[in-house]
C-alpha cells in the first residue's frame, strides 16, 4: 500500500500559481545550451494570451544569377556555409529548354561552384578545370559523366566541409553524389579544398530506387556519427506521400540504422527537400526546410498566377509542371528522426510577380549562414537563400532572405498579457539571458520555480522589474541581481509573464 502511494505521489499532477497543473516529469539537463521555441520540447504549458508565433524571412537582393552556359533555368539544390572567412556555395547546373511539344531535358548538369567574402555579394570564379563548350572558363568543379573511375550524374547533391575530428585531410569536403542510373545509387566524394574531387570508393555508398531529390549528409559533432537524408523509393514512403528517409554512418561509406521521418501533428503532404541540418547557435536541435509541392491544378486562380505562357508549355510535358506550386516549411527534431513539423510555410511564395508562384520557387539553399546587417550597430542575423524564376528563361535567380538569430518561432502575447511555465529542468550558469523583443510598453518578467510551481525565495515574479527591448543576449535581473549560481543543478521550472513581447531563445551562461 505504501508503494502504490508514493508512486500515486510521484505521478499526480502539481498546482503552478493560478491553479494550472503541472505534469510530474523528470527534469531535462539542459546545461548551458542555448534552448529556442522552435519546439515545445521544454514548454509545460501556455496560459493567457501566450501563443506559438512563425516568423518569416524578409526578402533582400539577388544573391546569385545562373545565367552562364553551363548553369541555366534549372540550376537548384545549393548548398551555403561558412569556412573561415570564406562563404562557400555549390549548386548543379542545368538548363531546361523549352520545345514546340515537349521540354528539353537532355543538357548536361554540372556541379558549380561560388564563393563570398560577406554571404551576400557573391562570385563565379573562373577555376579552369573542366571544358564546357570548347572553353574551361567556368566554375565547374565536377561534370555529369565519366570522372575518376566512376559514372557520375550530377543531380541533387549536397556540399560540406567535414568537421569530424578524424577526418583525412584528402577529405576535408563530402559529398554524395547520383551514380549513373540517377535515383539508384549515390557515390561518395572527397576533396581537400572543395575544388578538387575525387570518389572516397568506386562502389556506391548507398543503393535503392530514390535519391530524386536533393541528398544530403553531414557530421553531427553531437552525436559523434554521420547522418544523411533524402527522398526515398522515388519519393512515396506512405501512399502516393513524397517523404523523407534518414540514416547514420561511423565513416561515411557504411551506412545503416534507416528509418522514415515522423511527424507529430501534421497532416501527410508532399516533401520534395529536406534541408536538415543541426542549428549551430543550439546543435541539440537539428532544424529542416523541406519543400512542400502542391498540386493545385487547372482553375481561374492558377491562371491568374504569373507566367501563364510558361507555365502552359511546361504542362505539355506532364501537367504538374504547369499546375504544381511549392514552398519551404520549418521543421525541428531532438533525435533526427521524430520532428515538429509547422504546418504553416515559413517561407510563402509571397507576392506574385516574374518568376514566382511555380514549381522550382523557394527550393531553400543548405543551410543557414550568419551575415552582417544592413543596420549600423545592430548585430548578425541570419541569411538563407531560395530559388526563383526557375524554368521560366535561359536562367534562375538565387534570392537572399534574413531573419534574427533564433527568430524562427517565438512564444508571444500582446499586451492583454500571457504566460509560458516550462517542464523541470537542470542547467549550469550563473545568469539567464533571453533573445526576446518588445514594444515600448511592453515587457517580459521570469519567476524560477521549484519542480512543484512554487515560487523560489529572491526569484519570484514580484522580484523581477519588467524588461523591455530588443535584444538577442540580455541578461534577467531581480531584486538582488542577476546571479543564478545557487540554484544551478537543482530541479526548476521558468515561468516566462509576456506583454505586448515576444520571446524567442533563453540560455543560463556563466
Amino acid at each position: 500500500m505504501k508503494t502504490i502511494l508514493l508512486h500515486l505521489l510521484a505521478t499526480a499532477p502539481v498546482l503552478g500559481l493560478g491553479g494550472f497543473a503541472l505534469a510530474a516529469s523528470a527534469p531535462t539537463d539542459i546545461g548551458d545550451r542555448r534552448e529556442l521555441f522552435v519546439d515545445n520540447q521544454l514548454v509545460e504549458q501556455l496560459s493567457g494570451q501566450a501563443a506559438w508565433q512563425l516568423h518569416h524571412p524578409v526578402p533582400q537582393e539577388i544573391a546569385i544569377t545562373h545565367d552562364a552556359p553551363w548553369e541555366g533555368n534549372f540550376s537548384s539544390y545549393h548548398s551555403v556555409f561558412k569556412d573561415g572567412d570564406l562563404y562557400r556555395m555549390y549548386y548543379r547546373g542545368w538548363q531546361v529548354t523549352a520545345l514546340a511539344d515537349r521540354l528539353d531535358l537532355s543538357a548536361v548538369r554540372n556541379l558549380c561552384y561560388a564563393e563570398s567574402d560577406d554571404g551576400i555579394h557573391w562570385r563565379k570564379p573562373e577555376l579552369g578545370l573542366f571544358e564546357f563548350g570548347g572553353s574551361k572558363a567556368n566554375n565547374i568543379v565536377v561534370p555529369s559523366g565519366e570522372f575518376q573511375g566512376v559514372t557520375v550524374l550530377v543531380e541533387a547533391s549536397a556540399v560540406f566541409r567535414d568537421e569530424n575530428p578524424k577526418a583525412a585531410p584528402e577529405a576535408r569536403y563530402k559529398t554524395l553524389l547520383n551514380g549513373p542510373k540517377n535515383s539508384k545509387s549515390l557515390l561518395a566524394f572527397q576533396s581537400p579544398d572543395g575544388i578538387h574531387w575525387s570518389p572516397m570508393q568506386i562502389a556506391p555508398v548507398m543503393t535503392g530506387d530514390g535519391f530524386d531529390s536533393q541528398n544530403l549528409a553531414f557530421w553531427d559533432a553531437l552525436r559523434g556519427e554521420y547522418r544523411a537524408y533524402w527522398r526515398p523509393q522515388g519519393g512515396e514512403t506512405k501512399g502516393t506521400q513524397r517523404g523523407i528517409r534518414t540514416a547514420t554512418s561511423p565513416d561515411f561509406l557504411h551506412w545503416n540504422n534507416e528509418a522514415d521521418l515522423g511527424f507529430a501533428d501534421s497532416p501527410p503532404e508532399h516533401l520534395y527537400t529536406n534541408v536538415i541540418k543541426p542549428y549551430h547557435r543550439a546543435p541539440q536541435i537539428l532544424l529542416g526546410f523541406p519543400i512542400r509541392y502542391v498540386d493545385r491544378g487547372w482553375s481561374d486562380s492558377m491562371r491568374a498566377l504569373p507566367q501563364l505562357d510558361n507555365r502552359e508549355w511546361r504542362a505539355r510535358e506532364n501537367q504538374r509542371y504547369g499546375t504544381a506550386v511549392t514552398e519551404t516549411l520549418i521543421m525541428a527534431s531532438r533525435d533526427g528522426v521524430a520532428f515538429k513539423r509547422w504546418n504553416e510555410a515559413f517561407l510563402r511564395p509571397g507576392i506574385e510577380r516574374p518568376g514566382t508562384w511555380n514549381y522550382g520557387q523557394q527550393y531553400m539553399a543548405w543551410h543557414l549562414v550568419e551575415t552582417k546587417s544592413a543596420l549600423s550597430g545592430a548585430p548578425d542575423e541570419l541569411s538563407l537563400y531560395a530559388l526563383e524564376d526557375s524554368w521560366t528563361g535561359k536562367g534562375s535567380a538565387l534570392r537572399r532572405y534574413t531573419l534574427r538569430l533564433d527568430g524562427f518561432v517565438s512564444v508571444s502575447a500582446p499586451m492583454g498579457g500571457g504566460e509560458l511555465i516550462t517542464k523541470p529542468i537542470r542547467f549550469k550558469g550563473r545568469r539567464l539571458e533571453l533573445n526576446f523583443s518588445t514594444s515600448a510598453a511592453g515587457g517580459v518578467r521570469v519567476e524560477i520555480q521549484d519542480a512543484t510551481g512554487k515560487p523560489l525565495p529572491g526569484f519570484a515574479l514580484a522580484d523581477c522589474p519588467a524588461i523591455f527591448g530588443d535584444a538577442l543576449e540580455r541578461p534577467v535581473t531581480w531584486s538582488q541581481g542577476p546571479d543564478v549560481g545557487a540554484l544551478a543543478g537543482r530541479t526548476v521550472r521558468l515561468r516566462l509573464v509576456l506583454n505586448d513581447a515576444e520571446v524567442y531563445a533563453f540560455q543560463f551562461r556563466e
